[in-house]
């Protein structure tokens, strides 16, 4: 039996008008939501997906942006079926937060920072359920509870910048269930948190969606989060909904070549690529940007890419007969803390605590771990931009904890670092090409403006962008775009060694196939070592030969990458693998089988 509809999107477009065009944002798309129903929207920045959730809730700011056509018919609790799209903004006000609900994708953005989160969360009960406070604050704290927040009292009066990433993820749930929606819009919710704690929200958000039997619109670029929660897909891309249908339909047997780009584009856990497929092996576009169909299937495209056994055996035996570049011996970088009357600390954290291992020439060393492990630390220790507590680092046979601040700074073109985020890394008041000619002019490399300029041009165009983006500022490209512009600026300096800090974490999922590329081809080319941050065992494992594991500031395990994810030694690191969302076919056919059996009433 068909269950009830909550919401009936209508051929609903969305422009954007600026000086020189009007962009159709939206363009004419059409799908129903129904109770107890999860639909997963995927597609590319700029596909629309984001401004399709902030249409429904009606925060799109005009100008520049405005609905000009088509319907949003929302069932509500009342029996009344408003049409969003026409509704005056006071009466909207009376749906938004209440009865249609949003989680953000970035918390610290989206929660008040000067307002602790328990107040945030009473707000919405006093403003929307007509609570008193005492009242409210109770159903505050059992909201923290349920949503699984350690020592909720203690939450209730923290600020958002108290909290870690997955806690302020969870506090936006909390907010966004507080009135018991019909309808939840996830926007982005799990990105660039670690595998684990995304397992955790994903279930909370099954539960809760059981317990209330609400719509669930997920938006993300990940499509092995949507193979495990959702009930349909809907694949947009330039605005128009490409293609939709079950999660085993489109996962199974995809249709059109954008859809089948999105699905290589995915890191494989089976085997090991030379290089990823991206959405531009499936399809071709023409001058007018119409896509044109492709023959090829993800099997076919890949097979041709797969390493073997035998040939990264072969690479192997030569890389580790080299001599280290790096040396790590019993690095510990430590924090005081609770600090006495006098300034004396009386407690330390370990952020890095006696960690040892080697590099070698033209190697990956993948460096994995949940929030607060520790990798971050030790890649910005490695650079001395943190001060280790005591331990050695070795580069190229030189002990640099013991080298004076000068020569630090001499080591650093030899040693670079791409930041988790690109558009904070970026100074945004100077130029793209200034930003790249910085460092060069700082370190002296080639004797003149117009060198370093010319210089520059070649590193865009070899990060695939052109001539134009040197006088432009990082607010006029994307993620993957400020990304790339990030790897040039790392490569301005000739580097031998580079470090990358969650360098793709945040990106799309073509979108980090392309700078993943890219970095394999730029170390193959400019022969770099990498050591390679993530919380992303899945690109670790794609990226690297050999994976450090890291837990509370220790080496958990350590050893070839590809042995550690078939046969990992510890439980922590057996807990983070079961944590990857994988998005094969047997995982589907469970989760559908698991829902049936809730839909049914039966716990699985």
């Amino acid at each position: 039996m068909t269950k009830e509809a909550l919401l009936e999107v209508r051929n609903l477009t969305t422009e954007f008008r600026t000086d020189d065009e009007i962009v159709k944002a939206v363009n004419d798309i059409s799908f129903t939501l129904h109770k107890g129903e999860t639909i997963g929207i995927v597609g590319e920045s700029g596909s629309g997906k984001s401004v399709t959730s902030l249409s429904i809730m009606r925060l799109i700011q005009d100008p520049p942006g405005k609905i000009t056509s088509g319907e949003i018919i929302f069932h509500s609790k009342t029996g009344t079926t408003p049409d969003l799209a026409k509704l005056p903004e006071k009466e909207m006000r009376k749906f938004r937060g209440n009865e249609i609900a949003m989680i953000f994708q970035e918390p610290m953005t989206s929660l008040n920072p000067v307002y602790t989160c328990g107040n945030q969360v009473m707000e919405a009960l006093i403003l929307h359920q007509r609570l008193f406070k005492a009242d409210a604050k109770a159903r505050t704290i059992q909201l923290f509870s349920e949503v699984q927040l350690p020592r909720p009292e203690n939450i209730f009066d923290s600020y958002p910048h108290q909290l870690s990433g997955g806690q302020k993820q969870r506090v936006m749930i909390a907010m966004a269930m507080s009135c018991k929606p019909s309808v939840l819009i996830a926007d982005e919710p799990t990105t660039a948190l670690d595998v684990t704690v995304q397992d955790t929200i994903l279930k909370l958000m099954e539960k809760l969606q059981r317990e209330h039997d609400m719509g669930i619109l997920f938006i993300t670029h990940d499509l092995g989060v949507i193979a495990e929660l959702a009930d349909k897909v809907i694949v947009m891309y330039k605005g128009k909904i490409v293609e939709q249908g079950s999660v085993w339909d489109i996962f199974a047997n995809p249709q059109h070549p954008y859809t089948k780009g999105l699905l290589a584009c995915r890191p494989p856990l089976n085997k090991r690529l030379r290089w990823l497929p991206t959405v531009s092996d499936f399809m071709n576009t023409d001058s007018d940007g119409n896509m044109t169909e492709s023959d090829k299937s993800v099997e076919q495209v890949t097979s041709s890419l797969v390493v073997t056994p035998e040939e990264r055996k072969t690479t192997h035996d030569e890389l580790y007969h080299r001599t280290p570049i790096l040396q790590l011996r019993n690095i510990c970088t430590h924090f005081p803390v609770n600090k006495g009357l006098f300034g004396k600390a009386k407690d330390y954290v370990k952020a890095v605590d006696g960690v040892s291992f080697d590099v070698y020439p033209g190697e990956t060393l993948g460096l994995v771990g949940e929030s607060g492990c520790g990798k971050t630390t030790l890649g910005r220790t490695i650079l001395r931009l943190i001060e280790p507590t005591s331990g050695s680092i070795v580069f190229k046979s030189r002990d640099i904890t013991k080298l004076p601040l000068s020569e630090i700074r001499a080591l650093r073109k030899d040693i670079q670092i791409i930041f988790q985020d690109p558009y904070s890394s970026l100074n945004p008041r100077i130029t793209i090409g200034e930003a790249l000619m910085e460092p060069m002019n700082v370190h002296g490399i080639l004797e003149n403006e117009k060198k370093r300029k010319e210089r520059v041009i070649e590193l865009l165009h070899r990060v695939n962008m052109n001539d134009q983006h040197f006088y432009r500022y990082p607010h006029e490209f994307s993620g993957g775009q400020r990304q790339r512009i990030c790897i040039a600026r790392a490569l301005a300096l000739n580097p031998q060694f580079i470090i990358c800090d969650e360098s793709v974490s945040a990106l799309d999922v073509s979108v980090q196939a392309q700078v993943l590329n890219l970095l394999n081809e730029l170390k193959k080319e400019f022969q770099f070592t990498y050591i390679f941050i993530s919380h992303d065992l899945s690109v670790v494992k794609f990226m690297s030969d050999r994976m450090v594991v890291m837990n509370k500031g220790k080496v958990e395990e350590m050893g070839d990458a590809d042995s550690i994810y078939n046969n990992p030694q510890t439980e922590y690191t057996r807990k983070l693998i079961n944590a990857i969302p994988k998005g094969d076919l047997g995982d589907i056919k469970a989760s559908i089988l698991r829902k049936a059996a809730w839909k049914k009433g039966v716990r699985v």
